[in-house]
């Protein structure tokens, strides 16, 4: 039915830049971005349909594989919620051989996610969150 994949082929990058165009947090993301964010990142995890291998769920980490890692765009297809994809996923980054030996992984999400993270030993941090962004011309 689906199967776990590690690397991206050029028909589903297309397919994540066609999910990013619908979350509000990327839509504004480019292929040619797309392609230096993966390319950079440490770790990439999709599942896609196991028949037709188009990608229904994507996530990705950042690491130095000791002290911290970070995970970025969890997201799956609006077509595939509530099929425990997400969930799918989280436990694949939370129990990878690698990232499993990290002191701290963290992610950002909106509140309403908070629970569904917590299942897999999230907390919320009692830290103070500073960022420095580029501002993009609109």
């Amino acid at each position: 039915m689906y199967k776990n994949i590690s690397i991206l082929t050029d028909i589903q990058v297309a397919q994540l830049h066609d999910l990013y165009r619908y979350a509000w947090w990327a839509k504004e993301r480019t292929m040619d971005d797309i392609y230096k964010m993966l390319s950079n990142s440490d770790y990439i995890f999709g599942i896609c349909e196991s028949d037709s291998e188009k990608l229904v769920a994507f996530a990705r980490v950042l690491s130095d594989r000791t002290y911290r890692a970070i995970v970025f765009d969890v997201i799956v297809a609006a077509d595939y919620r509530d099929l425990g994809l997400g969930a799918s996923l989280i436990e694949q980054i939370v129990s990878h051989p690698e990232l499993s030996k990290v002191e701290c992984i963290q992610l950002f999400c909106l509140t309403e996610m908070i629970s569904f993270y917590e299942k897999f030993g999230f907390i919320q941090a009692e830290q103070s969150l500073l960022v420095r962004q580029r501002l993009i011309p609109s």
